[in-house]
């Protein structure tokens, strides 16, 4: 396990398992990237490949509710941005039709779930076995599901953290390839404890696809 400061405080936090920042050879993964929010994990993808810390390419960006900051984000990065308003369909597997169908017209290789804030059905992890990763603000398997954080607060934990994951049917229940914990502050809120997390999911989220890229993790 390797002991890093965060990037936002001098809190420090644990990442295990440790993962090379060096560049994989071969051909760039090619990454769907789902999203329901701000996208600022979206962000550390792109800033990733940018930095060469990671060898992939964001081939599309499918969002579900409009106007969110991540359609601005990937506007900067060049990258294509679809609405799927799950709104719009009856069915979760009707959405998940349409995710797969956008993500086949794109030649996606593996999707990545950044804050995508719905339920999935084997539609779509069918369509993608063993490629389809999460990143999930809790240290799985405690605290699976929504308000995360706030269940660790709730419960009175002292350390808190982040996980990246396979996707399977059981929400937050796949295989880990990452995760990062940082200890939970006496005075902490839901929006602090949140903040904290969400800088190691930046760090762990790139590195856990940099993981499958190389074939490590399966």
């Amino acid at each position: 396990m390797n002991t890093n400061p965060t990037l936002a405080d001098s809190t420090p936090c644990l990442i295990s398992p440790t993962v090379s920042t060096v560049r994989a050879q071969g051909q760039p993964l090619k990454l769907g990237i789902m999203a329901s929010g701000s996208g600022s994990n979206f962000e550390a993808v792109a800033d990733a490949i940018a930095s060469q810390q990671l060898n992939a390419e964001i081939q599309v960006l499918i969002y579900n509710n409009p106007g969110i900051k991540a359609v601005a984000r990937a506007e900067r990065w060049g990258v294509p941005a679809v609405l799927l308003n799950h709104r719009d369909y009856k069915r979760r597997e009707d959405l998940d039709t349409a995710i797969v169908e956008v993500f086949r017209q794109y030649k996606v290789e593996w999707v990545v779930m950044a804050g995508w804030m719905r339920l999935v059905t084997p539609v779509l992890i069918n369509a993608f076995p063993d490629r389809i990763i999460n990143i999930h603000p809790s240290l799985l398997p405690s605290f699976k599901g929504v308000k995360a954080v706030e269940q660790a607060i709730e419960a009175g934990v002292k350390i808190a953290g982040c996980t990246v994951h396979l996707v399977r049917i059981e929400v937050d229940s796949g295989p880990i390839l990452l995760q990062a914990a940082v200890p939970v502050l006496p005075d902490d809120r839901p929006e602090t404890l949140h903040a904290r997390i969400q800088v190691q999911e930046h760090r762990i989220l790139p590195q856990a696809i940099a993981l499958v890229q190389r074939g490590r993790s399966l």
